[in-house]
């Protein structure tokens, strides 16, 4: 019997005993699909500590052969671990867009992709000196109260601080009150720290009163907070002009270096470091986190809408498979 022949009766018999056999069907699955493996390293703004939590938990569900290790800080700073210490890094998840730009594209990175959005917002604790009479028409009178404590973040190392001094001369535009920037950014100075997710513990330690925060991270942690006025939050893309009107000095890429960061509405980014390790699962991670019925549930359940699909310079060097994410 010809090799032809032979393999036409036993093709039949195999097609049979799958259909019969459920565990043979679930082997042969396991077989034909490419199985994802190895580490996969996030680093992230402190904001998304909550939504990558539980974006990982729920990516691992699907790939659990894959090891996620996720490290938050300021955004800045997680561009920096890449830029300055070659860090090891997959996946680099910023609270601003524009750190990604700026930072790390063209040498380190090749695109960008717009994911989420927030807003800023003054955050406070039952326990908060005077938090029985704050509003959003008199939260910076209080918050001058020789009395009460503040917190930001630092602006050189996370973007919540340098939108904490946006806010605040934004607040002086739209309150007409002349020096009040600058009377909120002198006070307190030693509360500023590292990164927005530093300041939870002096807040609920009730060692300071208010800090200029997210307010998804107010919402993820069931905190109580003061919605701002769309002029001063850096929500609304109606108010780009205002926003764009005032700006803070940042450090930049090299010591000594300053980069002029101008207001604008808050848009999360994310990309793949040129030299990510495990780029086949660093893909697979950003393609589960864009997708609507996944990570995107899970972001905006936790108070940062998606603005997928987002224009983006970087559109013709973003993988194949992310694409459909951005637009030009």
């Amino acid at each position: 019997m010809n090799y032809t022949l032979k393999l036409w009766l036993i093709i039949p018999l195999i097609l049979v005993s799958l259909k019969l056999n459920p565990i043979a069907i679930s082997s042969f699955n396991l077989i034909s699909k490419t199985e994802l493996t190895g580490e996969l390293i996030i680093f992230h703004a402190g904001s998304l500590s909550v939504p990558i939590k539980q974006i990982a938990e729920a990516f691992k569900k699907e790939n659990p052969n894959v090891t996620i290790i996720s490290e938050a800080a300021g955004s800045v700073e997680c561009a920096r671990k890449i830029s300055e210490l070659n860090k090891p890094c997959d996946i680099m998840a910023s609270a601003d867009y524009a750190v990604i730009d700026k930072i790390l594209i063209p040498k380190f990175a090749d695109w960008n992709i717009k994911f989420a959005s927030n807003e800023m917002a003054i955050v406070y604790t039952n326990k908060s000196r005077r938090s029985n009479e704050i509003t959003n028409k008199n939260w910076y009178k209080i918050m001058l109260d020789d009395k009460i404590s503040i917190g930001r973040a630092d602006p050189n190392s996370d973007p919540c601080g340098y939108r904490s001094v946006l806010v605040s001369k934004l607040a002086e535009k739209y309150y007409k009150v002349n020096g009040l920037s600058e009377k909120l950014l002198k006070k307190d100075e030693n509360n500023i720290r590292p990164k927005e997710t530093d300041l939870l513990a002096l807040l609920e330690s009730n060692t300071i009163d208010y800090i200029f925060i997210y307010r998804s991270i107010a919402e993820q942690h069931k905190l109580k907070y003061i919605i701002l006025p769309d002029e001063i939050n850096l929500k609304n893309s109606a108010f780009s002009d205002l926003y764009a009107s005032v700006s803070v000095e940042i450090n930049g890429k090299k010591p000594g270096e300053k980069i002029t960061q101008k207001g604008e509405p808050m848009v999360y980014g994310i990309t793949i470091p040129n030299n990510a390790p495990n780029k086949t699962v660093a893909i697979a991670f950003v393609k589960f986190l864009l997708t609507k019925e996944k990570g995107l549930a899970i972001l905006n359940k936790l108070g940062q809408p998606s603005v997928v699909p987002s224009s983006t310079i970087s559109y013709d060097k973003i993988p194949v498979e992310l694409k459909s994410f951005a637009k030009k």
